[in-house]
C-alpha cells in the first residue's frame, strides 16, 4: 500500500517596499525558498515575475506556475490555488509589496491553508506598517490598523473625528494608508480636521535610500510642507 504523499508548504514571501530597496532589507532565507520553489500565488503576475527574477535569476521563467490573488477573489478559486500543495509541491505567496496578508492580498489563501491542515511558513521581511510604528514614537503596545479611509470627503472626515476619539479613549496610535496620488490630499485633511495637539507620523520611503519618517503635532505640521504626492506612506495619529 502506497503511503500519500507529504503536503507541501505555504511560504509567505515578504518584497522590498519600492525599486529602490536596500539589499540587506531582503534576508538570504527568501531567496532560498524561491529557488525551490515554483508555484506561485501572487498579487499581479508581471511584478512577481520581476521580483523573482531579480532575486533568483538562475530560475527559468517558463517553470514558473502563478495563479493571481486579489480583492476580486473569490473561496473556491483560492481553494483551487492551493491544489499543488495537495500534491505534494509547495508554493509561494507574493504582493506587490511588503508582507502578503497583511494590508495586502493573501489572508484567503492562508485561511483555506489552515482548514486543510497545511503548514504556513511566514518569512521575515519589512512591513510598512511595522515600520513606521517602530519610526513613529507612538504606541507601540496599542495600536489600530484601518487601512484605507474613506474616499468620500464627509465620510473620511467622519473616519479620521472616530480615530482621533478612539485614540484618546483607548490611548491607541491610530495607523492607516491612502492610494499614493491621495497622499497629498488626505495629508490636507488630516491637518485641517484634527486637533492641533494630536500627534501625527508621516512615514514615507520606509527601507527605501528615500526614506522620510516624522512625528509632530498638527500645529507644527500646518507650518511644514512634504511632498507625498506617488510615494508609499503610512500615516499614524495619536491624542492624548
Amino acid at each position: 500500500m502506497n503511503t500519500p504523499a507529504p503536503f507541501g508548504k505555504i511560504y509567505l514571501i515578504p518584497v522590498g517596499l519600492g525599486s529602490h530597496t536596500k539589499h540587506e532589507v531582503l534576508p538570504i532565507s527568501i531567496q532560498k525558498v524561491i529557488e525551490k520553489t515554483r508555484h506561485y500565488v501572487v498579487e499581479n503576475e508581471k511584478n512577481a515575475r520581476r521580483f523573482i527574477k531579480k532575486i533568483a535569476p538562475t530560475v527559468p521563467q517558463d517553470d514558473l506556475r502563478i495563479e493571481t490573488l486579489n480583492k476580486f477573489t473569490t473561496e473556491i478559486e483560492a481553494s483551487a490555488f492551493i491544489t499543488p500543495c495537495l500534491e505534494g509541491q509547495d508554493i509561494g505567496v507574493l504582493s506587490d509589496a511588503g508582507c502578503p496578508a497583511v494590508a495586502d492580498p493573501g489572508a484567503l489563501l492562508v485561511k483555506i491553508a489552515h482548514q486543510k491542515n497545511i503548514e504556513i511558513h511566514p518569512l521575515v521581511g519589512p512591513s510598512s506598517l511595522l515600520l513606521a510604528l517602530m519610526g513613529s514614537g507612538l504606541n507601540g503596545q496599542g495600536f489600530c490598523f484601518h487601512g484605507y479611509l474613506p474616499v468620500n470627503k464627509q465620510d473620511r472626515k467622519q473616519q479620521i473625528k472616530k480615530m482621533e476619539f478612539q485614540s484618546f479613549k483607548e490611548n491607541q496610535s491610530q495607523i492607516f494608508i491612502e492610494t499614493p496620488y491621495r497622499n497629498e490630499a488626505l495629508f490636507e485633511d488630516l491637518k485641517n480636521i484634527l486637533h492641533p495637539d494630536t500627534l501625527l507620523c508621516v512615514a514615507v520611503d520606509l527601507s527605501l535610500t528615500t526614506e522620510y519618517i516624522k512625528t509632530q503635532s498638527i500645529s507644527e505640521w500646518q507650518k511644514n510642507k512634504v511632498k507625498l504626492h506617488k510615494r508609499p506612506c503610512v500615516f499614524i495619529i495619536h491624542k492624548f
